[in-house]
This record gives C-alpha cells, structure tokens and sequence, in this order.
C-alpha cells in the first residue's frame, strides 16, 4: 500500500497501472485539507512486486515527445510506456492502436 499526493496526472497514471493490470487497485483519500491517492501494490505468487523498474523519460528540462508511427517499445513488449497525448494519458499499447503520439512520461517494467 502507498499513498502519494493527489493530482490529476497522477490520477490517470494509476488508472492506465490498473489497466494494464501492474496495481491491485487504487482509491481516493480526502482529508479536510488535502487530498491523495491510495494504491494497493500488486504481487506475484512468490512475493515479488510486479512492478521491477520504472524510468522517468520526459522531465522538465527536457520534453521528450513521439510520433504516432515512433511510439517506444519497453523491454521488447514486456513493459509499457505512459504518454501524454491529445486523448488524455495512455499506454503505449493503445497509443499505438489509435495511431497518436504525445510526450512519454515514463518506461514501467
């Protein structure tokens, strides 16, 4: 279990996590002052967590933005990338299957 400061990118990143099935689930948390975002890890049958790496790509000093036909490939299909895009934030996979790009914020494996 992790809970983090809520945003609306924040939001959407572990709404495409459960999605691509990397988090158990996710819920929200609000305070009288503040608000935050609980997300309930996943794991395998031995224990280890699903997710082993995450790569921050875009940054603020430096945007890195792809085309529709230059959408990244995360450890040869076996992660995803989380882009930015016209249609709001989504993976790699069905940024690919709609034929957009958009900044890719980061690499999860």
């Amino acid at each position: 279990m992790l809970d983090i400061p809520s945003s609306n990118l924040k939001k959407r990143i572990a709404f495409v996590l459960k999605q691509e099935n990397y988090i158990e689930d996710f819920m929200f948390i609000q305070d009288k002052v503040k608000s935050s975002i609980r997300i309930f890890l996943k794991y395998d049958h031995s224990g280890k967590a699903v997710i082993t790496g995450i790569e921050r790509v875009s940054k603020p000093g430096r945007r890195v933005y792809v085309g529709g036909d230059q959408i990244p490939r995360v450890l040869d299909g076996l992660g995803i990338a989380i882009l930015s895009t016209s249609k709001g934030v989504i993976s790699n996979k069905a940024a690919k299957r709609m034929h957009i790009g958009g900044e890719v914020l980061c690499n999860i494996w």
